[in-house]
């Protein structure tokens, strides 16, 4: 009898296995693409001055975490805030360029983004260096953690 119990235990075990990996998600080509295309869109949205939409990469959730200039921000409303305050208009904006060094995939459902950004135009120019972390939610890929920094000399 407990050799029958056991088999059963481990048939049911391989069997939710299997189906949990069948439903489960696994990091795709088109994932590394939705996160690019988020990218390209902040980028859009910045070069034409527009905040919120730049925002949009973001998920609005309290728990993301923004760290640039040695501060730690917490949640969506803070993190638009800052942006809000250090550019005001689309002229202390300026033009924003940046490169993808690397998109690693953490899971099914999280990636880092390592990448440089500069930007031109502005008083506030600058160049640096940026990860961040996505997580896929319902609504497609959202930056929850985004650390910028300054290059030295900028």
């Amino acid at each position: 009898m407990k050799r029958w119990t056991t088999l059963a235990v481990s048939a049911a075990l391989l069997a939710l296995a299997l189906f949990a990996g069948a439903c489960g998600h696994s990091f795709e080509a088109s994932d590394r693409a939705a996160i690019t295309q988020q990218l390209d869109a902040q980028r859009a949205a910045w070069n034409r001055g527009d905040v919120v939409a730049f925002m949009d990469a973001y998920d609005r959730a309290d728990d993301i975490v923004f760290t640039s200039g040695g501060r730690i921000r917490r949640g969506y409303d803070e993190t638009l805030a800052k942006y809000r305050k250090s550019y005001s208009d689309k002229d202390a904006m300026g033009r924003l360029g940046f490169e993808i060094l690397e998109i690693r995939p953490l899971g099914p459902d999280a990636a880092l983004v390592l990448g440089e950004w500069r930007l031109t135009e502005t008083p506030k120019e600058g160049a640096g260096l940026f990860s961040l972390v996505f997580e896929r939610r319902p609504e497609g890929w959202r930056i929850v953690h985004d650390h910028s920094s300054l290059r030295a000399g900028h």
